[in-house]
């Protein structure tokens, strides 16, 4: 066998550069490789050739791709598939497969050419479709979904029509005997392919999970010997292989090697069949390729064109009528559908090298195949364009409803417990205890890991119209929100900010997510409090248009307030930073509660201030940078202003009040500022003029509005360092937890709380 490399060079370069030619234009690279073929091969051309080797290549290409194209199909998908995507894939399958069949029949050919034909004529492209629906904003629609499972069931099905009927071929004989000895292989080839996927490679896949010195080479390598395997198992049973390499695909998913590593032998797979081999495939397939079609059996061309464009779109729409969506929806599904791609060409191809369809049969697939798929994007926009001026075109968001909290902390159940008032409510999280809570306050739980798909899927994802990520994990929260946005494609995704306000804002703008609450969140601090009862609720009416951040603001300025979501008009929704609060709207509120004699402001402001522990003498300078650090971003302003102010008012005056303890305090521009940081040093840190280094310091930083608080602070702090052993405990305190606890348990008198501060302008309280 002669193997010309110049050869194999110039089919990749011209495979290559109509790829990315026809991505440019909005086609799959498909198309562009089979052009190519018919333009610089022999038909027109001449300039490339095909070789022996060439054919080797292109076979393995297709196993390789059709490997590929069973990875990407989750079985779990197709039992899932709604009824309006089963409906439109049978009758976008049976109606062109029955034209299709009756055309050539009726022009002289074989039955086992019209039923070549018509098998053709029912695959629709799944790759080609996705990219169409990306590239016209549709992926969030119905008809998207629609299409996308429909794609799933036609291409499955016509792989198995196509095994029987190369099963059959292969016998040679059509009596009863014949058919008995094909199907009998056939199940036994199915049974055993099935066995092996579903309860050997599970086993054999968690086995090699923990051989960590396993290396990606060798699993790449065990995925080509399994797919290798199940080909020749279905040439064994009188099929074609590629109906092996589609079925190993299929079970070598994420149960066998694990999510992560899958995804990378999934890409390697992807970049070795539609890298490198499947496009020699198609370039190849195009010189098979006859024009003489046009002159000779135009007649032809135009009626299994037509037949195949027509009865995919009228069949779609007329076994869709049952959904109840209307007609003109299912036409616009069958013109999505109508292109077809990879699985028509492969089986064309191997049809015409069994013998069992003429060139000239094969050549009108071809020609079937590259018409039909330049036809999707206009006929598609053309259908959306027209359900959207009917108001018909449907979001996915428009249909979907109910909510998936990842989490189950009090905060969270809180939440929970107030959207499940008017829609589902799931919440997942790997705590068994909090699973039990949220049982326990009749939410909706599911146990595990929201990583997981699987986990995600019980928890309702693909249904549900808001994902709330809820946990203390920031990373967490973030790659939850990407596997909804990607996997299960939910509309509305909000995370909670523990804090990084830079890095959640990036994170949210990548994702297209919002932040719950509106702003950042002591998540922990309002854990405890909800846990131990010490909230109360109440609501606000909304009497002006504002947005939700600027009603979280205005609460934050008199004490710990959290919203916990919105009633608007019987329904309740998440309260979230894009939410934009309408006229009567209420807002349900949960406030720090009012416990004279146990708790009151001082004790919460200590609860939720920063403790800073340092080991290490340090300058004052770089001091009051640390501290600057930390509470600039609690306070909205810049840390160098903050920084400057310190240093500015510890010029005029120290803060040291007695030997060894100060209270640096600023005032600040603007209304409702207050914060408190508790410093220890245990080397401690020098003030100006003062010959003890400082080990204690409290920082106080807040508006003149505040100056009630401030002083209330003042006293509380003098209350709590008189007692007499409270310096030595303050030094031997282990770790800031313990500080902050020390000064928790001091004795001193609790202040009776003030009422409940005033709503802002724009709202009015309800109680």
């Amino acid at each position: 066998m002669e193997f010309s490399i110049l050869n194999l060079l110039f089919v990749l370069l011209a495979a290559w550069g109509a790829g990315i030619l026809a991505s440019r234009i909005g086609y799959p690279s498909v198309l562009g490789e089979l052009l190519v073929g018919i333009i610089l091969g022999p038909p027109l051309l001449g300039w490339l050739e095909g070789s022996e080797a060439l054919a080797v290549l292109a076979e393995v290409g297709i196993l390789l791709m059709m490997v590929y194209i069973g990875m990407e199909i989750d079985p779990k998908e197709l039992g899932r598939a709604s009824k309006a995507g089963f409906l439109a894939a049978i009758g976008g399958f049976i109606t062109p497969f029955v034209g299709a069949y009756l055309v050539v029949v009726w022009a002289g050919g074989t039955t086992m050419a019209g039923i070549f034909v018509g098998i053709a004529a029912g695959v629709t492209s799944l790759a080609t479709k996705s990219r169409i629906l990306v590239d016209l904003k549709l992926l969030d629609t119905r008809i998207a979904h629609v299409m996308m499972a429909g794609a799933l069931i036609a291409d499955t099905l016509s792989l198995v029509m196509f095994a029987g009927v190369i099963g059959v071929a292969e016998a040679a004989e059509l009596d009863a005997v014949g058919l008995v000895w094909v199907a009998g292989k056939a199940v036994l080839f199915f049974g055993v392919a099935a066995l092996l996927g579903i309860k050997v490679f599970p086993v054999v896949g968690r086995w090699l999970g923990q051989v960590k010195s396993l290396q990606r080479t060798a699993l790449f390598t065990l995925v080509l010997v399994i797919s290798l395997l199940y080909a020749e198992m279905a040439e064994l049973a009188g099929m074609h292989g590629i109906l092996g390499a589609f079925l190993a695909g299929l079970f070598l998913r994420e149960n066998v090697f694990g999510r992560t590593r899958s995804h990378e032998l999934m890409g390697l797979v992807r970049d070795a069949s539609l890298g490198f081999l499947a496009p020699i495939f198609f370039v190849t397939a195009g010189f098979a390729v006859s024009l003489d079609v046009f002159s000779t059996d135009l007649g032809l061309l135009i009626a299994v064109v037509g037949v195949a464009t027509v009865g995919k779109i009228v069949g779609t729409a007329l076994f869709y009528l049952p959904t109840g969506y209307g007609w003109r929806e299912g036409l616009t599904i069958g013109a999505g559908m109508n292109g077809r791609g990879a699985v028509e060409i492969i089986v064309a191809q191997i049809g015409l090298s069994m013998g069992l369809i003429s060139p000239t049969i094969f050549s009108i697939l071809v020609f079937m195949a590259i018409f039909t798929t330049a036809t999707v994007p206009l006929f598609l926009k053309w259908g959306t364009d027209w359900l959207q001026r009917r108001g018909e075109l449907i979001r996915s968001d428009e249909e979907r409803e109910g909510v998936v909290i990842v989490g189950a902390g009090p905060t969270a159940r809180a939440v929970g417990r107030l959207l499940a008032r008017s829609q589902p409510v799931w919440m997942v999280d790997r705590n068994k205890e909090r699973c039990a809570f949220a049982e326990a306050d009749g939410l909706q739980v599911v146990n595990g890991n929201a990583l997981d798909e699987q986990v995600l899927s019980d928890a309702q994802a693909a249904k549900a119209k808001r994902l709330l990520a809820f946990t203390a994990n920031a990373e967490v929260n973030a790659l939850v929100a990407q596997v909804a946005r990607t996997v299960y494609y939910v509309p509305e995704v909000h995370l909670v900010n523990l804090g990084d306000d830079e890095g959640h804002s990036a994170l949210t703008q990548y994702l297209h997510a919002t932040t719950l609450f509106g702003r950042s969140l002591d998540l922990a601090s309002w854990d405890f409090r909800i846990s131990h009862e010490d909230v109360e609720r109440s609501r606000l009416l909304i009497e002006e248009k504002v947005s939700a951040q600027v009603l979280f603001d205005a609460l934050q300025r008199e004490e710990a307030s959290l919203p916990l979501g919105v009633e608007r008009q019987g329904a309740y929704l998440p309260f979230f930073a894009d939410l934009d609060l309408e006229v009567q709207d209420r807002v349900v509120l949960l406030r720090a509660a009012s416990q004279t004699g146990r708790k009151d402001v001082f004790d919460r402001l200590v609860e939720t201030c920063p403790v800073l522990d340092l080991e290490r003498a340090t300058s004052l300078d770089a001091f009051f940078g640390m501290t600057a650090g930390l509470l600039a971003p609690r306070l909205d302003m810049a840390v160098d202003h903050l920084a400057n102010k310190f240093q500015s008012r510890e010029a005029v005056r120290t803060s040291v009040l007695f030997p060894g303890m100060a209270i640096p305090h600023v005032r600040l521009e603007g209304e409702g500022k207050f914060e408190m940081m508790i410093v220890r040093c245990r080397e401690g840190i020098a003030f100006p003029d003062d010959p003890e280094h400082v080990h204690m310091l409290f920082i106080l930083v807040g508006s003149d509005d505040m100056r009630n608080r401030h002083l209330r602070t003042l006293s509380a702090i003098a209350q709590v360092v008189q007692r007499p052993d409270f310096e030595r405990d303050w030094l031997l305190a282990p770790d800031a937890d313990a500080l902050r606890e020390l000064v928790l348990s001091a004795e001193r008198r609790r202040l009776p709380e003030t009422a409940p501060p005033p709503p802002p302008p724009f709202a009015r309280q309800e109680g």
